[in-house]
C-alpha cells in the first residue's frame, strides 16, 4: 500500500486538470513532481517534528543519548537504524525530516547517518523490483552491500567526531523538567501540552521548509533529465574510470528508485556493465543537489562534505565489486 498515493492523486489532479498542463510533457512532469514532493516532505516535517517534540518531553533523552554513546552494542544500533531506513518508503530528500528528528532527540550522529544513507539506497524497489529485473543473486548482493555501506558509513561519521558541524538549533531542546519548571514546577495539562508540542515542532519545521521549497524546485527542474543514450555512450566501456564517472553523473540528479530502475535496466541492455549502471542509479537516489541544499540548512559544509564523500566512495566501491564478480 502506497501511503503517499492520495498526495500523488492530488498532484495529478492539480497539474493535469486544474492547471491543464499536458501529461507526460516536461512542464507537466516538473510541476507534478514539485507539488507531490513539497506536500509529501512538508507533511513529513510537520508530523515527525511533532512526534519528536512529544518524545523529547516524555523520554529522558539525555540518558538515552548517553546510553547509545557509551554503550557496547557491537554495531547493532547502526544495523537497526539501517533496517529502519530500508522499511521506510523515503527518497533522499524525504528521509531528511526523520534524520532531523533523530538528531534533535539526541540520537548519536553516526546512527542517524546510517539511517540517512540506507533509506534511499536500500528500499522497497531494490527488494521487490530487482529480483524480476536482475535476478535473486544481484538482489541479495546489492542489498547486503548497501546495508554495509550505510552501517560502515555511520560508524565512520561517529568515529571522526563531527557533531560540532550540526547546526546548534537542532540540538537545543528542553527536557520535561525544564518545561515544568517554567510552569511553576507543576505538570502541564493536556490543553497546554498539545499547543506546546506543536510550537516546539514547528520551530525546526519553519526553519527548514524554505529550503525544501528551493531544493525540490531544483529537483523538479532536473527530474526526468536522465540522458540514457548519452550515458550509455560513455559508460559502456569497462575502463577503470567508468564507475567514478557514472557516480559523478548521477550525483546531481534527483529521482526515486522506482523511476530510475527502468533507466538502469535500459543502460544494461545497451551494454553498460551492471556495476557501472548500479553506480549511476544509486548516486541518483542517494545523493542529489536538492538533498544537499536541504541538509545545508541543518549542518555545516564540513559535515556535508564528509557525508557525500563517504556515500559516493561506497557507491564507487559497490560499482567496482559488481563489475568484478558479475
Amino acid at each position: 500500500m502506497d501511503i503517499f498515493k492520495p498526495i500523488q492523486l492530488f498532484a495529478d489532479t492539480s497539474t493535469y486538470q486544474w492547471l491543464r498542463i499536458t501529461p507526460h510533457s516536461y512542464l507537466g512532469d516538473t510541476v507534478n513532481f514539485f507539488i507531490y514532493d513539497v506536500i509529501k516532505i512538508g507533511l513529513l516535517l510537520v508530523v515527525i517534528n511533532y512526534v519528536m517534540a512529544i518524545t523529547r518531553y516524555y523520554f529522558p533523552m539525555e540518558k538515552v543519548r548517553d546510553m547509545l554513546t557509551k554503550r557496547r552494542w557491537f554495531g547493532l544500533d547502526y544495523l537497526f537504524a539501517a533496517i529502519l531506513g530500508v522499511i521506510t518508503p523515503f527518497c533522499s530528500c524525504s528521509s531528511i525530516p526523520l534524520f532531523i528528528g533523530f538528531v534533535g532527540a539526541g540520537i548519536p550522529l553516526g546512527v542517524t547517518f546510517a539511517f540517512l544513507i540506507a533509506s534511499p539506497l536500500v528500499n522497497e524497489s531494490s527488494l521487490y523490483l530487482f529480483p524480476a529485473m536482475f535476478g535473486i543473486k544481484v538482489t541479495i548482493i546489492y542489498n547486503v552491500v548497501g546495508m554495509a555501506i550505510a552501517i560502515l558509513g555511520g560508524m565512520l561519521i561517529q568515529k571522526i567526531g563531527v557533531e560540532k558541524y550540526i547546526k546548534p538549533e537542532l540540538l537545543k531542546f528542553k527536557s520535561r523538567r525544564e518545561v515544568e519548571a517554567e510552569n511553576g514546577g507543576s505538570r502541564l495539562a493536556w490543553k497546554k501540552l498539545i499547543p506546546y508540542f506543536w510550537k516546539d515542532g514547528m520551530v525546526i519545521t519553519k526553519s527548514v521548509f524554505p529550503y525544501v521549497l528551493l531544493g525540490v524546485g531544483i529537483g523538479a527542474l532536473i527530474h526526468g533529465f536522465v540522458p540514457a543514450s548519452l550515458v550509455a555512450k560513455y559508460l559502456s566501456t569497462r575502463s577503470w574510470w567508468a564507475v567514478p564517472l557514472a557516480t559523478l553523473l548521477g550525483a546531481p540528479l534527483y529521482a526515486n528508485s522506482v523511476s530510475v530502475i527502468p533507466v538502469m535496466e535500459a543502460l544494461v541492455g545497451k551494454g553498460v556493465p551492471l556495476g557501472t549502471a548500479l553506480a549511476f542509479m544509486t548516486a541518483i537516489v542517494t545523493v542529489s543537489i536538492p538533498e544537499s541544499m536541504i541538509l545545508k540548512k541543518v549542518m555545516h559544509w564540513q559535515l556535508l562534505a564528509w557525508f557525500f564523500g563517504i556515500t559516493l566512495t561506497g557507491i564507487v566501491i559497490m560499482g567496482y565489486l559488481f563489475n568484478a564478480v558479475l
